[in-house]
């Protein structure tokens, strides 16, 4: 944020979940009406390290536009920083999630390279601040201006969205290496009760996961034909697309998708060719090797199609690793036998428009079979919930926000340790051969995104903090 960047946020009217909630759709409303009167005069900044690309800026994406139509002044800040400080945070990133990274040092050193750079961010943050504005600072990347904030005497709130089911010394060293400035913040959030740090006042944690929004372009439905023609029109499908096929945008207006994906494969999907997918950003934890060695050992005798679908590398500004994990994917499909090669497919899908990304997204879950989290550590993983919600069966790993999302049996199947290969192949082949309970466990999966992760119910959950910090 040496020279911000703002993010435009559109309002989006909250009276487009009255059908979707019907008598429950009250509560909303009322929680906007106590927002507008709390927060008349003021705004609630949320400040991040990427407009695109990733979880958080997903989240923000969908939430904000709701809690600004409620008549709350909502901004949204983008840190501008340069790479060493990314390469920094993203060391912190994988510690905060219990693995090593790069495996660099978090010393006095890389304590001045993270203040320091964080330093003119500051200023310019407490130029723009007043008094009793609320400021949501989120992951690693922006802890350090919790200082700042509170100097403008504006409310600082840390908003934590990654961590450990089981804290070891890595950690705690990020831990440690953090806490001078988030124990400086008046709340901090996280998105799992796991999560919560030791030696954190526990009067000031409280606990939020993420949730989708039903209406974005993400997962708003699409017909078969919609669905076919997208795949189609990015270059995976199994002929070129007939025309560009449209979907509506976030606010509501309609739009084409029109771009093409970079895909790394032999040929494209054959047509009725059955799918099993994975989208996500290319970083090691997603473990993107680990599932082409699991169908090369283990499922190279079914006639399955592996998708492996992420951002282009380049749109994703924080993440300085994505690049290297991408070529490392890259390099491991080509050592692929040619018959499990020919049934594998990597995607990079463009980023210059985000609607038309989150549509392709849409198309590529709905023309999957199965859907894989094959994560080795995960923040809650949005991707999982979002493909519940379009009925699919998703098979995770039992990690992090995963095993909150599925309720193995029930609501999707758990794999207990993310590195055994035999047991994930085992839950692909029995949802490949039962198809009967493949459509059991996704009518259940969108059934618990609907009473647990749903947009509306976490947005009344978000103005009653904010109120409840206001007052």
């Amino acid at each position: 944020m040496a020279r911000p960047e703002f993010a435009q946020i559109v309002p989006f009217r909250i009276d487009r979940f009255k059908e979707l909630l019907g008598d429950d759709y009250p509560r909303i409303e009322a929680a906007a009406e106590r927002a507008r009167e709390v927060f008349a005069g003021r705004a609630v900044w949320n400040v991040s390290s990427t407009l695109s690309g990733g979880g958080v800026a997903e989240m923000l994406r969908t939430l904000l536009p709701y809690v600004r139509g409620a008549g709350v002044d909502t901004r949204w800040a983008v840190l501008c920083e340069d790479g060493p400080f990314f390469e920094l945070t993203k060391r912190l990133h994988n510690n905060l999630h219990g693995e090593p990274g790069d495996g660099g040092p978090l010393g006095p050193e890389q304590r001045d390279l993270y203040s320091g750079t964080l330093a003119s961010s500051a200023r310019n943050l407490g130029h723009l601040l007043q008094p009793d504005d609320l400021v949501f600072l989120h992951d690693p990347q922006t802890a350090g201006l919790v200082g700042a904030v509170r100097a403008a005497g504006a409310t600082a709130i840390w908003r934590c969205h990654i961590g450990a089911d089981r804290p070891n010394e890595l950690v705690r060293r990020a831990w440690d290496f953090l806490r001078p400035d988030v124990g400086a913040a008046d709340l901090c959030v996280f998105s799992r009760g796991a999560y919560a740090w030791d030696g954190l006042d526990p009067g000031r944690i409280r606990v939020m996961p993420p949730s989708v929004d039903p209406l974005s372009p993400k997962n708003q439905d699409l017909d078969p034909a919609t669905v076919e023609e997208i795949v189609c029109m990015i270059g995976l499908g199994h002929r070129p697309a007939r025309f560009a096929p449209a979907f509506d945008r976030a606010d509501g207006t309609p739009s084409r998708v029109e771009r093409q994906a970079a895909i790394v494969q032999e040929a494209p999907l054959p047509k009725g060719a059955r799918v099993v997918l994975q989208v996500s950003r290319w970083d090691r934890l997603k473990d993107h090797p680990g599932l082409l060695t699991c169908f090369e050992r283990h499922l190279a005798d079914r006639n399955l199609h592996l998708v492996l679908a992420g951002p282009a590398t380049a749109a994703v500004s924080d993440d300085p690793e994505g690049v290297h994990v991408w070529h490392e994917v890259k390099a491991a499909w080509e050592k692929l036998p040619d018959e499990v090669r020919r049934r594998a497919h990597l995607v990079n899908l463009p980023m210059e428009d985000a609607d038309e990304n989150a549509a392709m997204v849409n198309a590529l879950q709905r023309r999957a079979e199965i859907v894989v989290q094959k994560s080795i550590a995960e923040g809650f993983g949005l991707t999982v919930a979002e493909a519940m919600w379009k009925r699919r069966p998703v098979i995770g790993t039992r990690v992090g926000g995963i095993q909150d999302q599925i309720v193995d049996g029930e609501s999707g199947l758990l794999v207990d340790d993310p590195h055994d290969l035999e047991a994930l192949a085992r839950a692909i082949g029995s949802l490949a051969d039962d198809r009967e309970l493949a459509a059991h466990l996704g009518e259940q999966a969108r059934q618990r995104v609907f009473d647990h992760f749903l947009m509306p119910n976490r947005l009344v959950e978000y103005v009653e903090l904010l109120v409840g910090l206001g007052q």
